[in-house]
């Protein structure tokens, strides 16, 4: 069980309400903000103060009510949208993605993501952004045809972001931003994403680790959607060097910021390679991830998952099963 940096802030998170905003540590603000008609609740998105300006890790969704409430927020603990200097971006889904280009208009901050995550570079690499791959996915899961179609046209009303944000900066792994006498280090942690980023403020002890190591329960698995794809060997490999950071706070961009990063990293390991394990079993006596996803562990059974809960239950399974037959 990870530590909570402000109980609070915990509390309100554990009651399905959005926090207000929290001054984690010493120049580093957690912002949430509201994703409404998502069961996600909120995202929290990171400030940053350095003495060139400010730094933003994440964008929310690219909906009005979001960029409202970001802004309000920003005013409130009394700084200026026009001081981001900096857009991190720990990977391209929409609820981190949004509004980043509205930030960068309002300041002229410059926008960064990891490369394999830059929508261009994997409409290159990929054939495609996240309806292409999942649809590849899907087809490989072993499901009914008529489950592969609702599943993907259930998708197609979450992937209504466009796509479309060219980025300042791709890094291809690791990166460095220096900004003053404060260095933020953005080291390539897939697993959730094939470019996902995790952004270290080395001066400060903190990590932003996106939706890759969250306070409580696992992490989503990426798409397979090319021969050779493994996200959870990725993920494997990412919790250990998270782990190794030796920094004292993790901030992720949901649930709530937490200490004893290192207990949490070996936690969240050892819950993956159980499944790993369990997927291994399991492909003793059935064929595909549809005949196995129903016999892993989840918070309720299979039957009384929703329709988008089911798919991305399903998309994780089949990353398993790469991870143990690759």
């Amino acid at each position: 069980m990870s530590i909570p940096v402000n109980a609070r802030h915990a509390s309100a998170y554990r009651a399905r309400d959005v926090p207000a905003p929290l001054q984690v540590t010493d120049g580093v603000w957690a912002v949430p903000v509201p994703l409404r008609g998502s069961p996600l609740g909120f995202i929290t998105v990171f400030l940053i103060e350095t003495p060139e300006g400010l730094v933003l890790i994440d964008a929310g969704y690219e909906h009005p009510s979001c960029w409202e409430s970001f802004t309000r927020s920003v005013a409130e603990i009394g700084h200026d949208l026009a001081a981001v200097q900096l857009v991190l971006l720990t990977h391209n889904h929409p609820d981190h993605v949004g509004f980043a280009d509205r930030v960068r208009a309002a300041s002229g901050a410059r926008v960064v993501m990891g490369r394999d995550d830059d929508f261009s570079h994997q409409n290159r690499v990929r054939g495609g952004g996240f309806l292409v791959q999942l649809g590849r996915a899907l087809e490989q899961t072993g499901a009914p045809r008529e489950v592969i179609d609702g599943m993907y046209g259930d998708a197609i009303g979450v992937a209504r972001h466009s796509e479309s944000l060219d980025l300042d900066l791709a890094p291809e792994r690791d990166s460095e931003h220096v900004l003053g006498d404060v260095t933020i280090l953005g080291l390539h942690t897939p697993g959730h994403t094939y470019g996902h980023t995790v952004y270290v403020d080395t001066s400060r002890g903190v990590v932003f680790t996106g939706d890759t190591m969250m306070a409580e329960g696992p992490t989503q698995l990426a798409i397979p959607s090319l021969p050779g794809d493994d996200p959870a060997g990725d993920l494997l490999r990412s919790l250990d060097r998270i782990r190794d950071l030796e920094v004292e706070i993790a901030c992720p961009a949901h649930q709530f910021p937490y200490r004893d990063i290192a207990a949490r990293a070996d936690e969240l390991k050892a819950f993956h390679q159980a499944e790993l394990d369990t997927v291994e079993r399991l492909l003793r006596t059935h064929d595909s991830a549809w005949e196995i996803v129903p016999h892993l562990k989840r918070t309720k059974p299979w039957e009384e998952l929703g329709t988008g809960t089911k798919r991305f239950a399903l998309i994780h399974t089949l990353s398993l099963i790469l991870g143990v037959t690759r």
